[in-house]
């Protein structure tokens, strides 16, 4: 019970918590900010759910003058090579031409004599497309070949279609790599911006209560470390409601669009995202609600700062260099190091390449050392939040 006001330490620190929650959220340049962020973010996904181009963009586009009876076997080869074609009849031959010449067709296909085929391109052909029409060409001159020596094509086909090359890839591609690079990125730059902004918020908050003496008038009745405490779970929970509803609207827009189809792994992610927010702010604005109390303008807080902000800027590009290789050796080493841990274990998570592990130790020492800073930082802000004037010194804030 605190002799000074009669609350508990747990109340003291609640009700300051609720007063910072409350007024950094009734702010209306908070709120107009965040409508703009919502509506990008959302934006932003449909725009890129509409750019990205479905299947009909990504088929070639071929004109069939005259006999229609080689279009299946182009289908057919297309879709067997991975390069699906579009066919369409075109009437003759000047007409081919001139939709070639207008960009309509990537290629206007003329059946010959004897199987032969001439294709009309208003430049050159893509080397898959030309994979395509060689093998429908061919494929439909053997078919005629054996039906003209009386082989039944479709029972030779059934007979021989066992005959196929199955790849067994040591190291396959992973088809979901894309999406899993774009979450991990998502993921590097709102924990960047996320502790960053609200550990200065923090910061501020400190110096501006000092400079206006209005500490004074709270440390009548409460304790210094109440205070500190209550100013950082107040101004973290507005930070992680921020970064939850960011999340949220983000996946929830991808998953809708269908630009992302990892719907378990990005929400999984979105957790891993939030749980991480939560250790890294905490490990940051104890610290920066010390380098508040160390001055008495506002001016002077980002100088004092600038180490913190050096290191959060040091996590934030060592993360965005691992984003490609996010199993390699920088990621590997630097995600088990307190406060590196806070950004690099989300990207990994993201990618899928953290294993159960990994998370539980490096949650665990993100903790340990979260708890020594603390401490570090509740001695610096008890030692300076009532030192008027000058800038204390780190020797003066840290001295026994």
């Amino acid at each position: 019970m605190n002799v000074r006001n009669g609350l508990s330490p747990a109340r003291a620190i609640a009700l300051v918590a609720r007063r910072e929650f409350l007024t950094q959220v009734q702010k209306k340049s908070f709120l107009i900010s965040n409508v703009i962020v919502l509506i990008a973010i959302v934006g932003g996904i449909v725009a890129a759910s509409i750019f990205s181009g479905g299947d009909d963009e990504s088929r070639s586009t071929v004109g069939l003058v005259g006999d229609q009876s080689l279009s299946a076997a182009l289908v057919a080869t297309g879709d067997a090579a991975g390069n699906p074609v579009e066919v369409t009849e075109i009437g003759d031959e000047q007409a081919a031409r001139g939709q070639v010449e207008n960009g309509d067709l990537d290629v206007a296909l003329v059946p010959g004599t004897g199987g032969s085929v001439t294709a009309i391109t208003k430049s050159e052909i893509d080397a898959p497309l030309r994979v395509v029409l060689d093998g429908a060409v061919a494929a439909q001159a053997q078919t005629a070949a054996l039906a003209a020596q009386g082989v039944d094509a479709a029972q030779l086909a059934e007979s021989t279609k066992s005959a196929v090359v199955t790849v067994d890839a040591i190291d396959p591609p992973d088809p979901e790599r894309g999406q899993r690079i774009a979450l991990s990125t998502a993921v590097v730059i709102l924990l960047y911006m996320q502790i960053l902004a609200f550990g200065m918020y923090v910061a501020m908050g400190v110096v501006e209560e000092k400079s206006s003496r209005v500490v004074e008038l709270l440390l009548s009745t409460l304790r210094p470390l109440q205070l500190l405490w209550g100013k950082v779970i107040g101004i973290g929970a507005v930070g992680l409601a921020q970064l939850a509803v960011y999340g949220v609207v983000g996946v929830g827009a991808g998953v809708a669009t269908g630009v992302l189809t990892l719907g378990g792994t990005a929400w999984g992610t979105l957790v891993g995202t939030l749980g991480w927010f939560v250790l890294g702010f905490a490990f940051f604005a104890v610290l920066y609600a010390a380098t508040g109390s160390m001055v008495s303008r506002q001016e002077d807080v980002n100088s004092t700062a600038m180490p913190l902000t050096i290191l959060i800027m040091a996590m934030f590009f060592a993360a965005f260099s691992a984003v490609q290789n996010p199993d390699g050796p920088l990621s590997n080493v630097l995600s088990w190091i307190p406060p590196f841990s806070a950004i690099l274990m989300p990207l990994r998570i993201a990618a899928g390449v953290a294993s159960g592990v990994q998370i539980v130790g490096t949650v665990a020492l993100m903790l340990l050392v979260t708890v020594a800073m603390s401490a570090l930082a509740a001695r610096i802000y008890q030692r300076s939040i009532l030192r008027m004037g000058k800038t204390v010194s780190w020797r003066e804030a840290l001295a026994r």
